[in-house]
């Protein structure tokens, strides 16, 4: 009898954290310096770049359910994760193996310390790309669009800009206007780019299009292709947008087929439903006030908010959409960047608990039985509410 094979080791996720700009410029040149590196892996299948202020996630997730149903092998690379590092990178609807994490960094070590962890992933994901047969990759930009190390892609198929809103000001500008320009940067010769986007950012667009010589795609110029037959399992009417935008790009794909599983789809800490102790939590990473203001759209009150921002964001903005919805409300930290709790107590009124998962159960204490906790203000934040969720619903 032959011994079992010994464990893989364990990938160096604290060496990859720390890999941080460090003020270095942000666009594509070291992505695409790390992607001849490793012998342009991004060249063996084509892309489609989901780009925009909020909603790419669940876009992604609609083009990823739909291209798999519709007979393609799909990559889908996203950031941030929820609880684990692989659900950035997967094929075929499976999160990437964690023992090839751990190859790519002890890679990466040896030949691109230097290299910024977005990067890093983003060189990740297409090397796995390659190495699982994908065809077609969903590819969700970390930070606009022509700036953004996603531009280093080579073989895109489509762009997809779901809609552009103040966010990332000090990087890509402190217009809607300006913001606009740089995600529609993004627009190739010939290539479909698609959009949901709608006022003067739609205006940009337009005019980036068609100097790119790229084909553009809107609700109105096309209203068949955007035309959503049902609305998608995510919920919220915000995503009946983000819908219209996966449904519209896979049909410019040729994958027709896929819409309906595309409004099947589902994507953790959107706008997602618990039930814990007869009491509904809704978890939600909304963290913009863009984002906000969609989610009071689509909430009609909480007994409960808990709510927690990291401090490099707009949090008053964040924050101000949410208030009316809750009349009691409980002030979190969900990372050490975060906008400190007791300030935010102070400000708007409410409890601090800084560790989020006593102020999830401060919070669930506070919401009456059959009533209604929403939290709100990072993805960070639903991520650890999600997980101490999962501990309480499988302990006796």
């Amino acid at each position: 009898m032959t011994d079992p094979p010994p464990p893989s080791p364990a990938p160096d996720y604290a060496w990859l954290y720390a890999r941080t700009r460090s003020g270095r410029a942000r666009g594509p040149a070291g992505a695409r310096a790390l992607l001849d590196t490793l012998g342009a892996p991004d060249a063996a299948f084509r892309s489609v770049r989901v780009i925009g202020t909020n909603g790419k996630g669940s876009t992604c997730a609609m083009l990823e359910a739909g291209l798999i149903a519709g007979g393609v092998r799909a990559g889908r690379f996203t950031s941030p994760h929820l609880h684990d590092y692989e659900e950035r990178v997967r094929v075929q609807g499976v999160n990437l193996d964690p023992a090839r994490t751990a190859a790519f960094i002890a890679w990466a070590q040896a030949h691109a310390p230097d290299a910024a962890f977005f990067d890093l992933t983003l060189a990740l994901a297409c090397v796995a790309f390659a190495e699982g047969g994908v065809d077609l990759a969903v590819m969700e930009a970390g930070v606009g669009g022509v700036s953004d190390a996603t531009q280093a892609l080579r073989n895109v198929a489509a762009v997809a800009i779901t809609n552009v809103d103040l966010d990332h000001v000090g990087a890509l500008g402190d217009t809607v206007e300006a913001i606009a320009r740089d995600k529609a940067g993004a627009a190739l010769p010939g290539v479909p780019l698609l959009t949901t986007a709608t006022g003067p950012a739609l205006d940009v667009i337009r005019d980036v299009a068609l100097k790119a010589g790229a084909t553009l795609f809107t609700p109105h110029t096309h209203p068949e292709v955007f035309a959503v037959p049902r609305p998608p399992v995510l919920a919220g009417p915000h995503q009946l947008q983000n819908a219209a935008l996966a449904v519209a790009t896979l049909r410019t794909l040729g994958c027709a087929a896929g819409v309906d599983a595309a409004l099947n789809a589902t994507h953790p800490g959107r706008l997602e439903r618990f039930t814990v102790e007869g009491r509904t939590v809704l978890v939600d990473g909304g963290h913009n006030p863009h984002a906000t203001r969609a989610l009071a759209a689509a909430v009609a009150r909480a007994d409960v908010l808990l709510f927690g921002n990291l401090a490099r964001k707009d949090t008053a903005g964040a924050l101000a959409p949410l208030l009316a919805l809750a009349p009691v409300r409980v002030y979190t930290a969900p990372g050490g960047a975060a906008t400190p709790p007791a300030e935010l107590a102070a400000h708007f009124g409410g409890e601090a608990v800084d560790d989020p998962a006593a102020a999830l159960a401060r919070a669930l204490v506070l919401t009456p039985p059959g009533g209604t906790l929403l939290v709100a203000g990072s993805l960070y934040l639903a991520g650890t509410v999600r997980a101490e969720l999962s501990r309480r619903s499988s302990e006796p």
